[in-house]
């Protein structure tokens, strides 16, 4: 078919390149910002709408809380058998004398089920039956800022996106509100085992900035700044973010960036967070009873069960992932007296929150996981256990996950888990599967590399746990 020549007067080579690759960038844009739901996520029917994960930073001995071994009680004091840690890694203990340390804490047997659990944690023995603990987890570092990064991303390479981000970047969030990722923070007072939490362990990493946590905090204002200055109403900062966000909208059209559509996206957030984050930190309109439920004495006063409360009235309004530290687990000496006010600190809220969900019927789509970075040593040090990364503990409960079971074992001194074997990554596939997400079709293109939470290690979901 025949064209007439077109002018260099009607329109300049240099133009027409710039407007089409204008609208051939929106595009990129726009799948830059979303290629996992151009995947059709969810791949199948998911078991929840939203994870809440307990984190007890610092790595809580499983020999005083989840992991009975009398074996090692018996040999307490004793030489630990060098067959067990010949050519190990070790943290602090490596090259000295090695003592076997027997649990202080006595261990009952709970519920229907039977679930053998510590007296320090009696309130969480009392939702035995709600439980799937897991005494079987490996991690495979033994410092806490990698563990953590490790714990949370997969990886312990920096710039990887927590676990929080992926499942906010596959599903969204269900809030129009408040932002769908949200950490709370608390540690220990007046006793040992505080060890730091950086804010990369909430990091999007290579995902867009949109899908990273959000620190609230637990004290005073939740959000700061969160209000206008005074002589500015709300009718003038709408105009204010509408003129903000034409601006961005100018630099979307001109440069190939995910990240200004993340600012637009944030300027609207912030805006109606004025709104919703003064309702949401409110706690009058909570009854007498489920605040002593919690053992809250003052909302607003920075605890751990405050934290609690807050982490159920952020799962009603929407928020896809909650995580909650407590800074309190770090035991490497007096652990006889530091571990059982960490236990104090946290143990009625988390029965708690696991209670109130379910009586909201919450519980049935919400995914509650309770751990730390890894476990502690059999061997003592001084008056406490280092770092041990070959078995630990953790419980899950909630949707999609068999309650009332104990999952995998260790060796007779807890010094290995030996029996159905529970890796990170498996974790992450198991909480991406409840999620509806297949977690080795769940990736991104990084470095050229197809880059997923669950890293290139053979791993799977717990198929032995899920209902």
């Amino acid at each position: 078919m025949f064209l007439p020549p077109i002018s260099p007067e009607s329109i300049a080579r240099r133009s027409f390149l710039r407007q089409s690759g204008l609208g051939l960038g929106a595009l990129a844009l726009n799948l830059l910002d979303s290629p996992a739901r151009a995947a059709t996520l969810p791949h199948y029917q998911p078991k929840i709408r939203r994870v809440i994960h307990l984190c007890m930073a610092g790595g809580p001995s499983q020999f005083e809380s989840f992991d009975w071994k009398p074996e090692l009680k018996r040999l307490h004091g004793q030489p630990f058998p060098e067959s067990f840690t010949k050519g190990q890694q070790l943290a602090q203990l490596q090259n000295t004398v090695l003592k076997a340390r027997g649990a202080f804490t006595d261990f009952r047997k709970y519920g229907q089920s039977g679930q053998e659990i510590s007296s320090l944690f009696p309130h969480t023995a009392g939702i035995a039956d709600d439980l799937c603990i897991i005494r079987s987890m490996v991690t495979e570092q033994i410092n806490h800022d990698p563990a953590q990064a490790f714990m949370n991303s997969g990886s312990i390479l920096k710039g990887r996106p927590s676990m929080g981000s992926w499942l906010l970047y596959g599903l969204g969030s269900e809030s129009q509100n408040l932002p769908g990722f949200i950490v709370l923070m608390s540690q220990a007072k007046g006793y040992n085992g505080a060890q730091p939490v950086s804010a990369r362990q909430w990091s999007a990493g290579f995902l867009p900035s949109k899908y990273q946590g959000i620190l609230f905090q637990s004290r005073g204002d939740a959000v700061h700044y969160v209000g206008n200055p005074d002589g500015v109403c709300q009718s003038t900062q709408r105009l204010v973010v509408d003129e903000i966000n034409r601006l961005n909208r100018l630099t979307a059209d001109e440069h190939l960036d995910p990240e200004a559509a993340t600012r637009i996206a944030q300027y609207e957030l912030a805006f109606r967070m004025q709104s919703s984050v003064p309702e949401l930190t409110d706690f009058r309109d909570e009854p007498q009873h489920v605040l002593d439920l919690y053992g809250l004495k003052e909302p607003g006063d920075g605890s751990f069960a405050g934290n609690c409360l807050l982490a159920r009235r952020l799962a009603e309004r929407g928020v896809r992932f909650i995580q909650l530290y407590h800074r309190a687990w770090d035991h490497h000496g007096n652990i006889e007296e530091s571990m059982p006010k960490a236990a104090l600190d946290t143990d009625q809220a988390c029965a708690a929150l696991v209670k109130d969900l379910k009586e909201r019927g919450m519980l049935d789509d919400t995914l509650v996981i309770w751990g730390g970075e890894f476990g502690r040593t059999p061997m003592g040090q001084g008056s406490g256990r280092d770092h041990h990364i070959n078995s630990f503990s953790m419980w899950l409960a909630g949707g999609g996950i068999k309650p009332g079971i104990t999952w995998g074992a260790t060796d007779e001194l807890g010094y290995r888990s030996v029996l159905d074997v529970v890796s990170m990554h498996d974790l992450h596939a198991t909480m991406l599967h409840l999620a509806g997400i297949d977690h080795s079709r769940f990736s991104v293109k990084f470095q050229g590399l197809d880059a997923r939470l669950t890293g290139v290690d053979p791993c799977k979901p717990i198929k032995g746990i899920l209902a």
